[in-house]
């Protein structure tokens, strides 16, 4: 019987690892539920809860209501500008 081949590791740019402080050195499970360094063996699991979202004026749901009515807008300095100049 022949093994299931290891899942790809992906790096993130930028990912600082909490344990011994170096950049680039974190990776994430194809699945995205593990990270750890390859630098000094640092490992953990994605938290399974999720926090809920604090509520802003942009998540509270009377926020997505108001509807601001349209204005028409007039440019200034256009074409009859430059033609009245002539």
């Amino acid at each position: 019987m022949s093994e299931a081949p290891p899942k790809p590791k992906r790096f993130i740019a930028g990912a600082v690892c909490p344990r011994c402080g170096l950049m680039d050195r974190i990776v994430v499970s194809a699945d995205g539920a593990n990270r750890e360094c390859i630098a000094c063996d640092f490992s953990d699991e994605r938290p399974s809860d999720t926090p809920e979202l604090l509520p802003t004026r942009v998540t509270r749901p009377v926020a997505r209501r108001v509807e601001t009515e349209a204005q028409v807008v007039r440019l200034l300095g256009g074409e009859q500008s430059k033609k009245s100049k002539s």
